[in-house]
């Protein structure tokens, strides 16, 4: 069995190739490297640069390769770009994930696993999402997600495709320095960058209906999540009957945001630096915290790392790029 893993020189991706070749699985790794990294990709897995889009390469891919099942995470990713570029993020969402699910299906493979996001949700009134939690998409960024697990169910109905659809929440951390989030779009390295500037780190409204005021959220180390795509991979490779899984991949511990940052200066060494409260942002939910059990129940996966693990990782990977934030 060969997967193709699309997006796989990415941060997410490249924890996910290294989850699964580390565990026997043959794989092969499909990016046009417009956030990816190539040096990520480990030398014996074979690097096939294109888009989603490229309906010929990804016919050949499949081909060449002998995929048999594929594990999408190719995707525009950031909310407050895709109200602003909608157009662009239909296209490079939807319209590359129908156009890799028509290779897919020309090409006989059976197992598919979609790179969701907790971002179908919108702003639920509720203490733990649960995946039956209704889903209202407040970004075009979330609906094409929610689009994208509805066609990748509807496929795999339609052509006798094992499915896994993922909704991740917030992820943070690296299984090694070299595989660290290198963007800064997250609230770990945003707060990095401005403690390290010398700058306070913001916090983004403290008078929301929680314990210490500011958001709630739910934090997953990615390399618990890779892990998790591996054990949906090996359940849609599982003789029996087609398999349509949609799984929350979260731990369904909240921390605030307060909580977060001052994690993150008591880890860094730069706890001295106080935070500062600005305005809401618009559409921030009080709180988004994952009910876990039934990833748990379905592939007996459950996250290992806790938040602590998650920011120490990150500042390495950090300090990897960034050598002269060093503290002391």
């Amino acid at each position: 069995m060969t997967w193709l893993i699309t997006g796989g020189a990415g941060y997410i991706g490249a924890h996910v190739v290294r989850a699964m070749t580390g565990a026997g699985e043959r794989a092969v790794v499909l990016d046009n490297l417009s956030t990816g990294v190539a040096e990520r990709v480990p030398e014996d897995v074979p690097l096939v640069v294109g888009s989603t889009l490229d309906r010929g390469l990804l016919d050949r891919t499949i081909s060449e390769h002998e995929v048999t099942g594929v594990v999408h995470l190719a995707a525009k990713k950031q909310v407050a770009e895709s109200v602003e570029l909608p157009l662009l993020y239909y296209r490079e969402n939807v319209q590359g994930l129908r156009t890799l699910l028509e290779a897919v299906v020309a090409g006989g493979v059976g197992r598919f696993v979609f790179s969701s996001s907790a971002a179908v949700y919108g702003m639920p009134d509720v203490d733990l999402v649960t995946e039956d939690t209704p889903c209202v998409p407040m970004s075009p960024y979330g609906e094409t997600k929610l689009a994208g697990e509805w066609l990748t169910r509807a496929a795999g109905r339609a052509h006798g495709i094992s499915t896994a659809c993922l909704r991740y929440f917030n992820v943070a951390g690296a299984a090694s320095p070299e595989l660290a989030d290198t963007g800064v779009f997250n609230i770990v390295p945003m707060v990095f960058e401005k403690l390290t500037e010398g700058a306070a780190p913001r916090i983004f409204g403290a008078d929301y209906d929680t314990p210490d005021g500011t958001c709630v959220r739910d934090y997953i180390h990615v390399e618990d999540l890779a892990d998790a795509h591996l054990a949906a991979a090996r359940k849609l490779g599982e003789r029996g009957p087609v398999r349509d899984l949609t799984l929350n991949i979260g731990r369904g511990e909240g921390v605030s945001v307060r909580e977060m940052v001052d994690l993150i200066g008591e880890v860094t060494g730069y706890g001295d630096r106080a935070a500062e409260v600005t305005a809401r942002r618009p559409g921030d939910p009080a709180r988004v915290v994952a009910a876990a059990d039934r990833i748990t129940a379905e592939l007996g996966w459950t996250a290992r790392h806790d938040v602590r693990d998650m920011v120490a990782s990150a500042w390495a990977g950090w300090l990897l790029h960034h050598p002269e934030a060093r503290r002391g």
